[in-house]
């Protein structure tokens, strides 16, 4: 059985981008987000996205905008999240990256009114230490599962007593990755197990100007979102799910 878990990062992020994953999930193959519950998440596309069964995950952040806690570890002279992921972790203090993560997770909760069903992070902050275990800490104790981008991850996790997917396809950078075209060619190479699809969908809108990613999410909007990706995976075989069946259920 080959079995899919098309997850959108970045809900919150900006209006755009939480329309356009919105609209990925209605018409095409994107099953689950990642809330950035560090941004001023719009309420009514937050209940939009409950209501209609899309998986909701945090995004576990500490490397764009402010944080929630005081931790002064995690912040530059500014008082705001130093946007290299390496230069993050490498300066970060265990004990203040565990109350920013925990301040996030609370702040879901009140939120969306229940746990996530599973915990990832921007800019892959999550891969380094002291965040990397702070993550798989907290997610075993909520009882969610984790992403894990490599082998490496994925034993980290499982190691842990983690439920995370089988395989990870996905890149960010300066070009738009899930292509009409790629999508397709991923569909029908899709492996046997259950893989993740990282992926960056969105409309393009004013607030999303500073980044360099930002027309790009209208490209993984078309090549996710329609229904020719949507056709190829019912024509495929292949079950589309959430990272909440990982875990047991619906989250609590």
């Amino acid at each position: 059985m080959r079995t899919l878990i098309v997850n959108a990062d970045d809900f919150g992020l900006t209006r755009g981008v939480s329309a356009g994953i919105l609209a990925a999930h209605r018409h095409g193959i994107v099953t689950s987000t990642t809330v950035l519950v560090t941004a001023d998440v719009d309420r009514e596309q937050l209940a939009e996205a409950r209501d209609t069964g899309l998986g909701l995950g945090l995004h576990v952040n500490l490397t764009l905008g402010k944080p929630l806690t005081r931790g002064r570890s995690l912040v530059d002279d500014g008082g705001r999240f130093v946007r290299d992921a390496r230069r993050a972790a490498a300066a970060a203090d265990a004990r203040d990256v565990r109350a920013e993560v925990e301040a996030q997770v609370a702040r879901f909760e009140r939120l969306v009114g229940r746990l996530p069903t599973h915990l990832d992070s921007h800019h892959h902050v999550g891969l380094y230490p002291p965040v990397r275990d702070v993550v798989l800490d907290v997610a075993r104790a909520l009882g969610v599962a984790v992403r894990s981008q490599d082998a490496a991850a994925r034993m980290r996790a499982r190691s842990a007593g983690l439920r995370t997917t089988d395989h990870f396809f996905g890149e960010s950078g300066p070009g738009a990755y899930w292509s009409a075209a790629r999508t397709l060619a991923h569909l029908r190479a899709l492996p046997p197990g259950v893989s993740e699809f990282m992926a960056h969908p969105g409309r393009f809108d004013d607030d999303l100007g500073y980044s360099r990613f930002g027309r790009q999410r209208e490209v993984e909007l078309a090549g996710l979102g329609g229904p020719a990706a949507r056709g190829a995976a019912s024509a495929l075989g292949i079950m589309l799910g959430t990272f909440a069946e990982l875990s047991g259920g619906l989250p609590r």
